[in-house]
């Protein structure tokens, strides 16, 4: 597949968004008095894939070991700039406020961060003269060909990994123990942005040298997390094999929003 590409300026990538940010990419965020919402979701993890499964690798990679009640469980935490309308940083001429500091998924746009999601121009909000034959090449023969894309996709990724010890020390402090099922949604988690940014600058100031339970000793205890979903098939599911698992209504009235993507079935 070849692609070209070229920015509008539409605008339409910059509403009604949950975007994700780093670690560093949140504190700013934040100290700009814009909202952060943090994102868990949980994989059962029983045992350890093979060496060669290159879409547990980057799970892994991007997650941490955690146990809902008997049962191996990894934990992805996504922190996200999340906005209603406009982005708090889009001028009325559509430019951004902090174009030279935007988070790395703005810069890396419309190109995929994730390497197991291939870029398809029908899934972007990009009108179709942005994808007009003869502007600069983006993807030759499905590989992206644009080198700043590629590095900044490079460092987004090694971000992400970088962060976890960070992010599974952020939910320790804030009592967030609560994940909706991988690939069935989100449970998105909203401290107030002064709760969410002090609690951010304290576990950011750990040393680098402090590192995950696990990596520390494999006889580490793993914090305990409770899988919820709005299925109770799902739920059941994951009580048979020893997990902790509820039901929600998706109404909002938790301490957590439950982000599904399948309707309720009770």
């Amino acid at each position: 597949m070849d692609i070209d590409f070229g920015c509008t300026m539409c605008g339409n990538c910059c509403h009604d968004l949950r975007l994700p940010l780093t670690v560093a990419e949140a504190l700013a965020w934040l100290g700009r008095g814009n909202e952060v919402q943090i994102l868990c979701e949980a994989l059962p993890w029983p045992e350890e894939p093979a060496a060669d499964n290159l879409q547990a690798a980057h799970k892994r990679r991007r997650s941490f070991a955690a146990m809902s009640g008997s049962l191996p469980t990894r934990i992805v935490v996504i922190l996200t700039g999340a906005f209603a309308g406009a982005c708090p940083n889009l001028q009325a001429d559509m430019r951004c406020r902090i174009y030279e500091e935007r988070p790395f998924v703005c810069r890396i746009y419309p190109a995929e961060i994730n390497p197991f999601i291939q870029l398809e121009p029908a899934n972007k909000g990009c009108p179709p003269e942005a994808w007009t034959p003869g502007l600069a090449p983006l993807m030759r023969a499905g590989q992206l060909v644009d080198a700043t894309t590629v590095d900044l996709i490079a460092r987004s990724r090694a971000a992400d990994a970088a962060d976890v010890p960070v992010k599974q020390r952020l939910c320790a402090l804030l009592g967030i123990d609560v994940a909706a099922l991988a690939n069935e949604g989100f449970v998105v988690h909203s401290p107030s942005r002064e709760a969410l940014l002090a609690a951010l600058r304290e576990v950011s100031a750990v040393g680098s040298g402090d590192v995950l339970a696990e990596e520390r000793s494999p006889s580490a205890a793993a914090p305990v997390w409770r899988f919820v979903s709005n299925r109770r098939a799902t739920v059941d599911a994951l009580v048979s094999v020893g997990a902790l698992g509820d039901c929600v209504d998706g109404g909002g009235e938790a301490a957590f929003e439950y982000l599904g993507f399948f309707p309720a079935v009770g």
